[in-house]
């Protein structure tokens, strides 16, 4: 006998565990939840990573080194072969056309294309990175390859920032303020 004969036998689904039905049930009086705390009353949660108030493993761990994960660029990434059996010849491809078409989730994030699979249509492709491969294989079928690099943001270091624009101001109003201290004790020598 194979395991799925005893499958097909048992049938697909199980029946649910019914609860709160009393001692003769066979899951208890207290159904399963054992005696006080919170855990036996209604609408209990405790967050996946909680262990009974004990440290849990995440503050438990040492931290060392530093990592740049958070702040690395993330792509949506397509292949040729999708772009030879989802668009036709002469086919102006980005990522909007490519998430109309479902071959990405959006077009929030760049896009970027690899060269898996073969390409024989004339498109143009405009994306935020190109494998070489693929930079290659579209240009070789007769395509145009558009890159469009990405912008990061970078502070304008021709204005002034906050801290220079108050260093400024001050150093204008020292002399107008020296100028108004000096004004009263001209104005008493000149009445003696």
């Amino acid at each position: 006998m194979m395991i799925h004969e005893i499958t097909c036998t048992v049938g697909r689904y199980k029946s649910r565990k019914r609860i709160g039905r009393g001692p003769g049930s066979g899951h208890g009086k207290t159904s399963g939840r054992g005696h006080k705390g919170a855990g036996s009353r209604s609408g209990h949660r405790h967050r996946h990573y909680y262990e009974g108030g004990q440290m849990t493993w995440v503050r438990r761990l040492p931290k060392r080194g530093f990592t740049n994960a958070p702040f690395k660029t993330r792509f949506h990434v397509v292949n040729l072969r999708d772009l030879e059996a989802n668009f036709e010849k002469g086919a102006q491809l980005d990522a909007t056309a490519l998430a109309e078409a479902g071959l990405i989730r959006d077009a929030k994030l760049p896009l970027k294309v690899l060269g898996e699979g073969d390409l024989t249509k004339a498109i143009t492709v405009t994306a935020a990175k190109f494998s070489k491969s693929a930079k290659t294989a579209i240009e070789a079928a007769g395509g145009t390859v558009n890159e469009k690099p990405l912008t990061k943001w970078l502070r304008d270091r021709t204005k002034p920032t906050k801290k220079q624009e108050r260093a400024a101001g001050n150093a204008e109003a020292a002399p107008a303020a020296k100028a108004a201290e000096e004004a009263p004790a001209a104005k008493e020598t000149n009445e003696d």
